[in-house]
This record gives structure tokens, sequence and C-alpha cells, in this order.
């Protein structure tokens, strides 16, 4: 009897289904599973190529007639702090961010919550429960963290850990070539605050610190409002056809 090993991802294409960043397109995914022993490898691998990671799913768009959907990282060692950003961190002295194991809590799913029925609720995440939010924390076969982002100083509210008001929250990869955030959240109520952007720019700091090369920021998508905001983290890297190009602004 002779047994075949596979150890080669299989590739799966999905049907046509409306694109959630351009009015009036279809979006195909190609996808591929993320699980065992060489979940990790892969995933850094794919990362490398412009896949993402959704529990244990790696996917990227494969659309006929549409090349929008770009792929963008930031080199960390380059990235210009310009006074923009330098007020968005003055602005949130106050805030201090951790990174943790990814483990799910009710106060992030309230945070999740909120932000889902304020800024998505017609997306495809809308009708996520407790137990939706839970796996797709947890199902990761990965290196996978949560960084939350508090509120700190006198006459806050604490939890039970002595914890100040939780504010954001990044689901992240780490990679072999740095960090990729998988999916970010955050109080909408906080939005003069540019909570989205500090958390990038934290992440970008934390890179760094590892001593790590690049942020995977996931899809820049030009036309698209919801994707704008990655255009702004200078200079940075766009896959294209041949490979990484680097983009100065």
């Amino acid at each position: 009897m002779s047994i075949e090993i596979r150890d080669s991802p299989q590739f799966y294409l999905t049907a046509p289904s409306p694109c959630p960043y351009l009015q009036g397109k279809q979006e195909r995914k190609v996808f591929t599973h993320l699980i065992g022993e060489r979940a990790t490898r892969l995933n850094d691998v794919l990362s490398h190529g412009g896949f993402r990671r959704s529990q244990t799913i790696a996917y990227r768009p494969a659309c006929e007639s549409c090349k929008a959907c770009v792929s963008v990282r930031v080199p960390v060692a380059d990235f210009v702090w310009n006074k923009s950003f330098r007020r968005t961190l003055r602005a949130n002295q106050d805030v201090i961010s951790d990174m943790r194991a990814a483990t799910p809590t009710s106060e992030q799913y309230s945070t999740f919550r909120a932000y889902l029925d304020e800024r998505h609720a017609d997306g495809g995440m809308a009708d996520m429960t407790v137990l939706d939010y839970a796996m797709m924390v947890e199902d990761s076969h990965v290196n996978t963290k949560l960084v939350e982002y508090r509120l700190r100083g006198d006459n806050l509210p604490l939890n039970r850990h002595g914890e100040g008001p939780l504010i954001g929250v990044s689901l992240t990869d780490v990679l072999a070539d740095g960090l990729s955030m998988v999916y970010s959240f955050y109080e909408p109520e906080m939005t003069d605050r540019s909570i989205g952007t500090l958390m990038i720019l934290d992440h970008i700091h934390r890179t760094q610190e590892l001593g790590l090369p690049y942020l995977y920021l996931g899809y820049w998508v030009e036309g698209s409002r919801k994707m704008a905001y990655k255009g702004r983290f200078l200079p940075q890297e766009r896959l294209g056809p041949n490979g990484w190009d680097r983009v100065e602004k």
C-alpha cells in the first residue's frame, strides 16, 4: 500500500460576490487553509505574497477584471513621523497599549460590538455574536496576539484587573519579517482622538522595537474611502506585478 503525503497547500477559488469596497464591482478570492505545523511558515510566505489571514484561512483577491486591491506594508526603519502623526501621539498621551495573548473577553466584545454598530452596521460582520468574536480571536494556528489600548489617569473606572477603560483592540500576527494587523476596532466615540491612526503608529513603534522590517496593513484600494487612510503612512511598499514597489508620497 502506498501513502501519499501532501505538503503543498491546496488553493481554492470563491464564487463571485459583491465587492465591499467598490460599488458595482464583483470580487473573487483565492484561499488556502492555515492549519497544523506548516501554518506559521506558510503564513509568512503567503503574507509576503499579498495574502491576508482570517482565522485558519489565508486569502487574496483574484478578481478577473479589477486589480484595485493592493497589498501595503510600511518599512518601519524609514517611516516619517510627520506633524500630523506627532499631534496624534500628543493627543493620546493618556493611552497605554499592551500586547498580550490572544484571549477574547466580554470587555473586548463590547467595544467590538459598538464599533460594528456605528461603523459597519451593513457589513458582512454585522451579525457576529460573542462566540463568533471568540472564534475570530482564538481560531489561529500561527503566532497571534491582541494589543489592547486603554485610558489611564485619576478618577477613571477600573475593571477587576485594575485596568482603565478599554478604547481599542488590534488582532495582530507576528511574522518572521514583521507584524501584520489582522483586524482592529475601537470605541466609536473616540473618533476625535484618531485611535485608528494611533494603533498603526503604535504598531510601527512595536515593529521597530522587535527589530523587524515591516508592518503589514492589508489592502489599500484606490477609490475606496474606507481604505484611503492607509496611503498616509509613508514611505510604504505596495505589491505589484514585479514585486514590492516603494512609494514615497
